[in-house]
């Protein structure tokens, strides 16, 4: 007699969703990796229509701006959940690290909500295992020629307005052997640019091997077959390792390019900022850096509006922004954020004000911009094609990073490309943030 077995029960679909910095975005395809090797059902984003999704919102808590979106996203699937359109929701990331109970007093309909350490007890909340076996494997949301690489969580630093430590820990590296084996299988499914990233990068190694290893994990990633770029985001300057230079320049696929956060430039500010650094020291780092690898591209953040900033803080860094003429700069009005060291200075620059300010940065950095891209035309660069949109395959120089910098537009009528390929482009002409270009 034959004994009929009943059929597997149909997981339901999971659909995670992903707000914030790329570091949450690599912290979702590895919760989708881990999914997936679960033999779920795994999209991203995706529209919200069959009534048995489980939608899983990855949070950001680091900024006002970004906490209300984070907020206004749980609200908005919880009530989908209400109407039936979803099955469950469950909220993790950032948000949900640092201000938990107070999420689960308001919006009582969540199913469950998770920390930014929590992974496998939120698999097992889906009926799914964490398998250790998976390390390194993701699930990639961006395009497969390009992924964020994080090497390192958590952060040591004692920034007065940074509320990460409060939701990421204390820094915390990853092996190298660990990295070198995930940079393998990345490049094994065609990652062709890796973008390392980390609360600090410079940090990395110390609490592992009582130094700073960035160097030596940059050459052995450089040596993985199929990697042609390798892209450094997020390095803090107190105490920068001068070694990483040289490794940029002793590699052909390590970008000439640099991500910084200064923050500001007023000795003032920087002390209240407690970034461990003067006005001084931060113009002869920047000069040195440009010393050694002449044709570096610098990225920077500032931020306008901290508690004190006078007319004359903020003057002291217009200049120095017009002085220094960053390749790349982003600018972002001061958040008061709760249990942070300056929570406990007055938010005294009116809202307008910082926004005025951060407008007069970012109208200074428009015309660096256009300055440094018009002197560009008729050189040829290499360029990474990242998509076709409209009438334009759209890409990128080693000098940009995606989502942030500058892009390189192609006209489809008289060019053709594949997404994921490299190509030689010489640049036609040249506006505040794109460039314009032939296949050569």
């Amino acid at each position: 007699m034959k004994v009929k077995l009943a059929p597997p029960a149909i997981k339901p679909r999971i659909n995670v969703i992903t707000l914030g910095c790329s570091k949450n975005t690599y912290d979702s395809e590895v919760l989708m990796g881990q999914l997936k090797g679960n033999f779920f059902d795994v999209v991203h984003e995706a529209e919200a229509n069959k009534k048995n999704d489980i939608v899983i919102i990855n949070t950001c808590g680091f900024i006002d701006n970004a906490k209300q979106e984070s907020i206004d996203t749980i609200l908005q699937y919880s009530e989908l959940k209400d109407k039936g359109k979803v099955g469950k929701v469950i909220v993790t990331g950032c948000l949900s690290e640092r201000y938990k109970p107070e999420l689960e007093a308001e919006i009582t309909n969540v199913d469950a909500y998770f920390g930014t350490n929590d992974l496998p007890k939120l698999l097992e909340t889906v009926g799914a295992n964490y398998k250790y076996e998976l390390l390194g494997e993701r699930l990639l949301t961006t395009p497969s020629h390009y992924a964020y690489f994080k090497i390192a969580e958590g952060c040591n630093r004692p920034c007065s307005f940074c509320a990460i430590p409060l939701m990421r820990g204390k820094h915390v590296s990853k092996p190298i052997d660990e990295l070198v084996k995930e940079a393998k299988h990345l490049a094994k499914n065609g990652t062709k640019e890796l973008i390392l990233i980390a609360q600090d990068l410079t940090y990395y190694g110390i609490d592992l091997y009582n130094e700073r290893k960035l160097a030596d994990l940059m050459r052995r990633i450089s040596d993985v077959e199929g990697i042609e770029w390798i892209r450094l985001q997020y390095a803090y300057p107190t105490g920068f390792p001068m070694d990483i230079l040289d490794v940029m320049n002793e590699r052909s696929n390590i970008c000439n390019y640099l991500d910084m956060p200064l923050q500001h430039i007023s000795d003032a500010m920087l002390k209240s900022m407690r970034r461990g650094n003067t006005k001084q020291k931060t113009i002869d780092l920047v000069n040195q850096i440009r010393d050694k690898v002449p044709n570096i591209a610098m990225r920077t953040t500032l931020i306008c509006g901290y508690p004190g900033e006078t007319e004359q803080d903020f003057e002291e860094m217009q200049q120095w922004v017009a002085d220094t003429r960053f390749d790349r700069l982003g600018c972002f009005t001061y958040s008061h954020e709760e249990k942070t060291h300056a929570y406990d200075l007055i938010d005294d620059v009116p809202e307008d004000v910082k926004q005025q300010r951060v407008e007069a940065v970012m109208e200074i950095q428009q015309g660096i911009s256009y300055h440094l891209n018009q002197q560009k035309i008729g050189n040829t660069y290499k360029v990474l094609v990242d998509r076709k949109e409209g009438d334009y395959f759209i890409g990128r120089t080693e000098f940009d990073s995606p989502e942030v910098d500058n892009e390189v537009l192609i006209n489809t009528a008289q060019n053709y490309a594949t997404p994921g390929s490299f190509v030689n482009v010489k640049v036609d002409r040249a506006e505040e943030f794109d460039l314009y270009g032939s296949i050569v």
